[in-house]
């Protein structure tokens, strides 16, 4: 009898990413493992839901191991992970995962943003306990590890690799002690990532991000990434702690919205 946890996992950087294969691996041999990923990406979509589009659901037998069920969804990571929970996945889902994000999801104006945190906190609106996974990319070499669906050198896909590892250890802890009800962890691993890597508990660093498009001609403009500006001197950040070189592990909680103004 096969008494192994079930994880459903999505992502926002799509169903192709590297990063994505890199974590289901990782968990196969403590998890079953549902997919249910964006067919393209889906990077600062949020929390979208597609209310004007009918979506696309196909059923991927050739890209995961044949014990993975899986599914490519024309449509955003809240998309997936709600399509999944209430038409696809027939065992139930005792963890829903989303990552490994390309990328870090910090502070609270890019947590909100990301597609990847959006996929977690889905699930825990499911009431089921949901982690978010990023990795940090050095920008040396983030465009390029972008535009290849997360592939990259050796060196760096030794750190994927151990951030693998980690998630799933991650997983399985919090299975046994999850977050309050509607609670969403976050998890961001370093460029550096080891077996060894400390994880560290963190706050949302704050940083103002100012404007994030540019002017490309007179009346149009285009999206461009800003670092902004910090307001954060906690060493206790989530981005103090990626520059630490440790993993930042924050507990978002959802359930303080709405509470009385004292």
């Amino acid at each position: 009898m096969d008494n192994k946890p079930h994880a459903l996992v999505t992502n926002d950087d799509g169903i192709d990413s590297a990063f994505l294969h890199e974590l289901v691996a990782a968990l196969l041999p403590k998890f079953d493992v549902s997919v249910a990923a964006p067919a393209s990406e889906q990077s600062w979509i949020g929390r979208a839901m597609s209310r004007h589009s009918e979506l696309t659901v196909q059923k991927i037998d050739q890209l995961f191991p044949e014990d993975v069920s899986a599914w490519s969804i024309s449509g955003t990571p809240s998309d997936c992970v709600n399509i999944a929970l209430g038409h696809l996945v027939t065992k139930p889902v005792d963890i829903v995962l989303s990552g490994i994000n390309i990328g870090f999801n910090t502070t609270e104006t890019l947590i909100l943003s990301s597609g990847t945190v959006a996929g977690a906190i889905e699930g825990g609106l499911w009431e089921l306990p949901a982690i978010a996974f990023s990795q940090c990319v050095p920008r040396a070499i983030f465009a390029e590890v972008s535009s290849q669906n997360g592939r990259s050198g050796p060196d760096f896909a030794l750190n994927l690799k151990s951030a693998a590892r980690h998630c799933t250890r991650i997983a399985l802890d919090y299975l046994e002690k999850p977050g309050p009800t509607g609670t969403v962890l976050n998890i961001n691993f370093p460029p550096k990532t080891t077996d060894n890597t400390l994880i560290e508990d963190a706050t949302l660093a704050k940083v103002r991000l100012g404007s994030l498009f540019a002017e490309t001609q007179p009346g149009t403009y285009r999206f461009q990434y800003s670092d902004g500006i910090s307001h954060e001197s906690s060493a206790h950040s989530d981005r103090a702690t990626l520059e630490r070189g440790a993993i930042s592990r924050t507990l978002l909680d959802f359930t303080k919205i709405g509470q009385k103004l004292p």
